[in-house]
């Protein structure tokens, strides 16, 4: 298996988080279970092999090239084959910078680009199968979101969101809406509609992905650490408060999830 990742260039480092790519070949036959949970991040995919299948009906993936926005709980893709996938992680309120979409409008939702971005799409997909190296599909698909940029206009309250997230980021997910819709200078009602425009969700729902993200972020930097110790330093009211909330989104309890696989936050780390 080949895995690579690779931090965006300067001119678009404010709103794009990362770019990885994933390649892997499985013996004829033979099939990997892999859960998606809830990352904070809105993410734009390319499958440039076989397109795994998701058990969640609900979730199907439709093309090779799909944008996914903020996601509430857990779904399972069953991997066959070739896997080839590129990916690109927005930060959580950069989707409207690059596509004329309110951000709401992709929650929970698995979208063909070709829906967004019509012929452009068709473009970038001959790009991306013709390139051979991860450097050089970076490349096109930075290409493709700066052209992008120039079609979408500057959204109003943009940078009070942005700050928003920043507290929320630097808070590890312990703070207050109230606090948030103060800081943002705007009454609860046009916060929570502003934040759901750029980022596809409610605020109370980021914050719980976020907490969720952070007690994994924790729990990776100090392994010794109890359940108990995790929780408190996430900002849960107690370990069953911290139960309850990965069981919602990931399916599993703390204790499960820290025990399949070494813990790894996608949004801090």
């Amino acid at each position: 298996m080949i895995f690579q990742t690779q931090q965006p260039s300067s001119f678009l480092s404010q709103y794009i988080k990362s770019y990885w790519m994933i390649e892997n070949v499985l013996p004829e036959g033979q099939t990997h279970l892999h859960r998606i949970v809830p990352s904070g991040l809105p993410e734009l995919t390319f499958y440039l092999a076989d397109l795994p299948e998701s058990l969640d009906k609900t979730r199907s993936i439709p093309e090779k090239f799909v944008l996914t926005g903020q996601i509430k709980n857990y779904y399972d893709l069953k991997i066959k084959g070739k896997l080839a996938v590129f990916s690109v992680y927005f930060y959580p309120d950069s989707l409207p910078v690059f596509f004329d979409i309110p951000a709401s409008e992709a929650q929970n939702q698995i979208i063909p680009l070709k829906y967004i971005t019509g012929q452009s799409s068709d473009e970038l997909e001959d790009k991306l199968l013709a390139k051979r190296s991860f450097g050089e599909r970076i490349q096109a698909v930075e290409d493709f979101l700066s052209k992008q940029m120039l079609k979408v206009a500057v959204r109003h309250h943009h940078q009070r969101i942005n700050h928003c997230i920043n507290l929320i980021n630097h808070s590890g997910g312990k703070v207050s809406i109230k606090k948030l819709t103060d800081q943002a200078f705007l009454s609860r009602k046009q916060f929570e509609r502003t934040f759901r425009n750029f980022v596809g969700t409610t605020p109370g729902q980021f914050i719980k992905t976020v907490r969720f993200q952070h007690a994994i972020k924790t729990k990776s930097l100090g392994k010794a650490l109890s359940l108990t110790e995790v929780a408190y330093d996430s900002g849960y009211y107690d370990q069953s408060h911290m139960v309850n909330d990965f069981k919602s989104i990931s399916g599993k309890t703390p204790k499960e999830y820290f025990k399949e696989a070494a813990p790894y936050s996608d949004y801090f780390q």
